[in-house]
């Protein structure tokens, strides 16, 4: 699928758009994506914050998505773990940025090999336009050739 279009779908799946969430951009190579939360009265937090499930929801399939189109329909990709630091509250619209290195896409292929499983983690920090960090979050991959591929 184009990159463009699935941008404009992933903008219009319920999740994002009631939390506003908006993938902003998406290279046609599926290795660099750029996402935005709004800071809206629905989703603000008791104390008038970002909500830090949408701090995590705004980063959660990105690194999963990328690999996935990087790697081909050769690779089983799945997300197996995630943390997040809250670092500073969150008051205004805030901003992730994810780039999946060509030499990290060589590396899975590389672990990947023989057959097993491998597992990677990947961090983003969550910040404001000004680039104040507001969260850091970590996530780890699964990534295994498929059978028929080796």
């Amino acid at each position: 699928m184009r990159a463009s279009t699935f941008r404009r779908l992933l903008n219009l799946w319920p999740p994002f758009l009631v939390n506003a969430i908006r993938l902003q951009s998406l290279s046609d190579d599926y290795s660099e994506a750029k996402v935005v939360l709004r800071l809206r009265p629905w989703n603000r937090n008791y104390v008038r914050s970002q909500f830090g499930g949408n701090l995590f929801a705004m980063v959660d399939p990105f690194w999963m998505l990328l690999a996935m189109h990087q790697l081909g329909n050769d690779y089983y990709v799945w997300d197996k773990a995630g943390t997040i630091d809250f670092v500073a509250p969150g008051r205004e619209d805030v901003y992730a940025h994810f780039r999946l290195e060509p030499a990290v896409v060589d590396e899975l292929r590389t672990a990947a090999a023989g057959g097993g499983k491998v597992l990677r983690w990947f961090e983003t920090e969550v910040t404001t336009a000004s680039g104040k960090v507001i969260a850091v979050v970590r996530k780890q991959i699964y990534v295994r050739l498929k059978p028929k591929a080796r």
